[in-house]
């Protein structure tokens, strides 16, 4: 039985994982929102990034890529992977993948997707929300292991335009980011 993977942030552009298919498609119910505190990736404990995380919306859509895996022995190199790039994640939900919005049955049901919960007692890293110019300056800062938190974002940006998504929460950011650029002396990075 093949396994899917859904994802909406960096794994848009960087699976990491062999993979069999890969469809632009979307998930209901939640919207995408820089939540989630990173500490190993693209901040530090001192100063943490600022990641995607899933938060419920009813009305809102996500999209994403899912990815689908089907050799038994991909599906265990995954997973494995898959939990330490995303450990600091605290819930694996199985959710509905959809490849157009106004679809009523889903084109993939149970589809994996890693979820930073607001729950601090089992996610020390949820750092929640925050005004827009706090997030893109706690974003523009920030910097860990893989790189610059900016990276992040502006990579995620061109990620979700390429599969035709306009994410204001992302582009709002992602423009805030480039606000704050100029005042600092900062190249592009």
């Amino acid at each position: 039985m093949a396994m899917w993977v859904f994802g909406y942030g960096s794994l848009i552009w960087k699976a990491g994982f062999n993979y069999d298919d890969r469809v632009v498609g979307l998930i209901k119910g939640y919207r995408r929102v820089f939540y989630q505190g990173s500490t190993d990736h693209r901040g530090t404990p001192e100063y943490p990034g600022r990641t995607v995380t899933l938060e419920p919306a009813d009305g809102e859509v996500c999209w994403g890529v899912a990815y689908k895996i089907s050799k038994k022995e991909d599906q265990e190199v995954a997973l494995t992977y898959l939990e330490v790039r995303e450990k600091q994640y605290d819930e694996k939900a199985y959710l509905d993948f959809f490849t157009d919005p106004a679809a009523t049955t889903p084109a993939v049901s149970g589809v994996m997707v890693y979820i930073g919960s607001p729950d601090k007692r089992h996610n020390q890293n949820y750092l929640g929300p925050a005004p827009l110019e706090e997030i893109a300056k706690q974003i523009f800062y920030a910097e860990g292991p893989s790189g610059p938190n900016r990276d992040y974002l502006f990579h995620l940006e061109s990620a979700l335009l390429q599969i035709g998504c306009k994410d204001k929460h992302v582009i709002d950011l992602a423009n805030e980011v480039r606000r704050i650029r100029p005042e600092t002396g900062l190249a592009d990075s």
